[in-house]
C-alpha cells in the first residue's frame, strides 16, 4: 500500500486544520448534509464548502445527492493510509528504544 507523496501531503494538510477534523468527526458515523454540518459553525456556507472540498481532494470524504441536498460521508480507508504511515515511524522508534534498553541493561550488568 504505497501512496504517492502528493496524496500524503493532501491527507495530512487536510487533517492539520481543526475545523476539518471536526467535520470529519461529524460525518464519521453517519452522512450529513452540508447544511447540517454548517449549523455547528459561525462560518458561511461557502467556507464550510471549501473545507469539505479540501477533505474531498484528500479522499477523506465523498459527497452524494440526497434529494436537493449534498450529503457528506467519510472514507475510512484513507485514515488507514495515514495510520499505516505513522505506524512505520512508531515501529522505528520502538525498535530504537528497545535497543537503548538493551544497551542500558548491558551497561548496568558490568557495574
Amino acid at each position: 500500500m504505497v501512496e504517492s507523496n502528493g496524496s500524503l501531503d493532501l491527507l495530512f494538510a487536510a487533517l492539520a486544520d481543526t475545523t476539518r477534523r471536526e467535520i470529519l468527526a461529524q460525518v464519521a458515523e453517519i452522512g450529513r448534509s452540508i447544511g447540517e454540518i454548517a449549523e455547528h459553525y459561525k462560518l458561511t456556507f461557502a467556507a464550510i464548502s471549501k473545507h469539505i472540498l479540501v477533505l474531498e481532494r484528500a479522499n477523506l470524504v465523498v459527497k452524494h445527492r440526497r434529494g436537493k441536498e449534498q450529503v457528506v460521508t467519510m472514507v475510512p480507508r484513507t485514515l488507514g493510509i495515514a495510520q499505516a504511515h505513522i505506524a512505520r515511524y512508531a515501529q522505528i522508534w520502538g525498535d530504537r528504544f528497545d535497543q537503548l534498553e538493551d544497551v542500558l541493561k548491558e551497561d548496568s550488568s558490568h557495574e
